[in-house]
This record gives structure tokens, sequence and C-alpha cells, in this order.
């Protein structure tokens, strides 16, 4: 019996309508199957006794810990160097956690500072970062966002946020084995910035750029200290 033009067309709709389906159910098979595979303590809440166990494991510095989903755990290589960022804006830490904590954002770091001087904790020291470009750089470095009390201009950070900056780095590379801290401005030293690594991109703004060179030089003083 031949075919109509209507049923051709209606049959081809349905192996479209179909297609589609079977396309949707493989795309969330992948996300579930992603989501089985990260750690039980990601995206959300921890009790008291798990936040303790996570701090222990990597700053006692951290004021707030939120585990970011968008990660690669465990990180690909050994800590070997630190790269600070801006927030481009004066957000809390746990607003910065919420931002991470979405999924289409495709962003996180390691640790934030706020403008108060507060350390936030969002992906392990253990784990990558997505933060700064660049696999190759997050793979090996411990990535630091810290807040702006100026929006634009010079992108100032706060006194309490950069002595706190200074503590922080202090404390990866000694738990990292990190005896000195170089900044060349190229990503030849073990103190990078996002800018190198994107053209998109003027983080960590002018005044932190600016201090890199003094962040370096203190933070080896102070690693030198008995």
């Amino acid at each position: 019996m031949k075919r109509t033009g209507g049923e051709e067309s209606f049959r081809g709709i349905w192996l479209l309508l179909l297609g589609f389906c079977a396309a949707a159910a493989a795309v969330l098979i992948l996300c579930l199957t992603a989501k089985s595979r990260l750690p039980d303590i990601v995206d959300r809440r921890l009790t008291a006794a798990e936040e303790a166990e996570v701090i222990g494991r990597n700053s006692p510095l951290i004021d707030y810990v939120y585990l970011s989903p968008n990660a690669d755990f465990p990180r690909g290589e050994a800590i070997s160097r630190l790269t600070i960022h801006h927030m481009a804006d004066n957000l809390g830490l746990e607003d910065l956690g919420a931002a991470f904590a979405q999924r289409d954002r495709q962003a996180s770091a390691n640790y934030a500072i706020d403008s108060g001087g507060e350390v936030a904790l969002y992906v392990e020291e253990a784990n990558r970062a997505w933060t700064s470009s660049s696999r190759e750089n997050d793979n090996r470095a411990v990535t630091i966002e810290v807040a702006n009390d100026e929006i634009g201009g010079d992108w100032h950070v706060s006194g309490e946020a950069y002595e706190k900056l200074l503590e922080l780095c202090t404390d990866i590379c000694r738990r990292n084995g990190i005896e000195e801290l170089r900044y060349t401005g190229g990503t030849d030293g073990n103190l990078t910035l996002h800018k190198m690594f994107s053209s998109e991109t003027e983080c960590p703004g002018p005044y932190l750029e600016r201090r890199m060179g003094e962040i370096a030089a203190e933070v080896t003083r102070r690693l030198r200290e008995p």
C-alpha cells in the first residue's frame, strides 16, 4: 500500500520526537552519573564535624565552608603555585558561595577573602578549582578570590583583606612545601594572575597587580622566619 505524503510527514515527526527524547535521556543520564561521582560533602551544608574535618585538611584560617561542584576531583598535579584574583565586587562569602554552587556558571575558586578579612573555602586544595581560564594553571595553583571595597577604578581591596591574603598565602605555601613565592610578571613565576591566561580580563585589577612583587617578597620573608 502506498504511503501518502501526510503519513510520511507524520512518521518523520514521530522519528524526530523519538530522537529528541533519546538525546534528552542521554543528557539526563550523563548529569546523574556526573553528580554521583561528586564527593558526598560537595554542594550541601556540612555538619559541624564534617566542617571541622574539611578545615583540618586545608587552611586553619577558614571561617566559612561551602564546597562547589564546579571542580575536578582530584586536581591533576601537585600544588606548586598561587593565583590571586579579585571578585570585581564586594560580595559576602555566602553570596559568592551561592554563585559558585551554580553548575551552569562553571566557575569556582579554592578560597576567597571578604572585605572584613574572613576566609571561605569553596574547593579543597586537593581538588582543581575552575578559576583562571587555564586548566594547566589551575591544576598546579591554589586560587584565591579577594573582595574589592572599591568597585571599578583601581579595584582597591581593604587593609583587612590584604593582610589576610598575606597570611593565607604564607599558610598555603608552608603546608605545601613552597619555600619561596616568586612574581616575575609572567607564567614562569609561581605567583600568577588570571589575566596571564585570558585577554578578556584585567583580573586581579590594578591595585593588587601593583602589589604582587610586594606580596611575593613578604610571604617569602614570613616563610623564612624561624
